[in-house]
């Protein structure tokens, strides 16, 4: 195999089994430093020992480009898989199945780890029909969030990679913030031009449960919503520490989502878990549909799909309300209409 293949392969398990971000990064790093040399220069690299003299290329990654290099499926990368065969649950596993895809995930347009093509790489590998681009809306400035130029850029990247072909439709979108006055962080002429739009709160999260309600049900209003991404913003774990949900009107929220078709991500990032089980049960009583997406900051994580559909399973909520077990056509005609 390929050793940038490879490399980037190694860094897809590892962060399929959230190993720090310094581990991954040293392959994925690799992987950009060898990329630009012929098969020629890199097979000579290896023979004459010159790999690790390249800064960035230590012993590890030089193992595992040298292996590759000489016809080997890599020790450190045949470990790899044969440690990640079993899924990340056991539950959910019926509904698992039939998830055809994720609206929710990121590049490092904004304030994911990689390029389009990986993160497409990584919803390949696991069997995905489709893959919503999700980057950051301008406002959330900490996530390199995407101007209209910068979007409108993006959108021409996407249609070149659509156009090649391949095993996994890219669909357009963004993770649009809803700002304070419930207004979407975007034109609506540009919202026009996407797929699928996920609006979500990512400041002040502690506003008074009157404020932050009015501030959803605007942007749940607005036509061009597709799915309410992460609804409380909590965080149970992980390396951002814990955070409390928001506090809203869930039951006055859920009813808008209902009435104006917007779905309720089930964001199944292990440190969100977002909505909780009571709040997603509510939803479902609501009358709602839902998305279980990822928020996929890296290949690996695309995997997480596996935690939502545990906990969409456990809660009662079916697969006939779940919008990421549609067809691409069929989901992209009810986000469009």
């Amino acid at each position: 195999m390929l050793a940038v293949d490879a490399l980037n392969e190694i860094g897809f398990w590892l962060e399929r089994s959230s190993a720090p971000s310094f581990k991954v990064g040293a392959f994925r790093k690799a992987a950009r430093i060898i990329a630009p040399l012929s098969p020629e220069e890199l097979a000579d690299r290896t023979r004459s020992g010159r790999l690790t003299s390249m800064k960035g290329i230590g012993g590890r990654t030089a193992e595992v480009i040298t292996q590759a290099v000489s016809g080997q499926v890599p020790d450190y990368l045949a470990d790899l898989r044969e440690r990640n065969t079993d899924p990340l649950t056991t539950g959910g596993a019926e509904l698992l199945a039939q998830l055809r895809g994720d609206l929710h995930a990121h590049s490092e347009w904004s304030d994911g780890s990689t390029t389009i093509e990986q993160m497409l790489h990584g919803a390949e590998l696991l069997g995905r029909e489709y893959l919503a681009l999700t980057d950051h809306s301008p406002n959330l400035t900490i996530a390199n969030g995407l101007s209209a130029e910068r979007l409108t850029e993006q959108l021409a990247v996407v249609a070149d990679i659509n156009a090649a072909g391949g095993p996994v439709r890219l669909l357009t979108g963004i993770e649009v913030d809803i700002l304070e006055s419930g207004e979407l962080d975007q034109s609506p002429q540009m919202l026009d031009r996407l797929d699928v739009v996920v609006a979500s709160v990512h400041s002040k999260l502690r506003s008074d449960r009157a404020t932050m309600t009015e501030r959803m049900l605007g942007a749940i209003r607005t036509p061009r919503t597709n799915v309410l991404g992460h609804c409380t913003g909590r965080l149970v774990q992980g390396s951002r520490g814990t955070r409390p949900q928001s506090e809203f009107d869930a039951a006055a929220v859920f009813a808008a989502c209902a009435e104006n078709d917007v779905a309720v991500e089930i964001n199944s990032r292990p440190e969100r878990q977002d909505p909780p089980d009571d709040l997603m049960r509510l939803a479902l009583d609501a009358g709602c549909l839902f998305s279980i997406d990822t928020d996929a900051h890296a290949p690996g994580q695309l995997d997480y799909l596996a935690y939502g559909a545990e906990r969409a399973e456990r809660n009662g909520v079916p697969a006939d309300r779940i919008i990421t077990t549609w067809p691409a056509d069929r989901l992209l005609d009810w986000a469009r209409g």
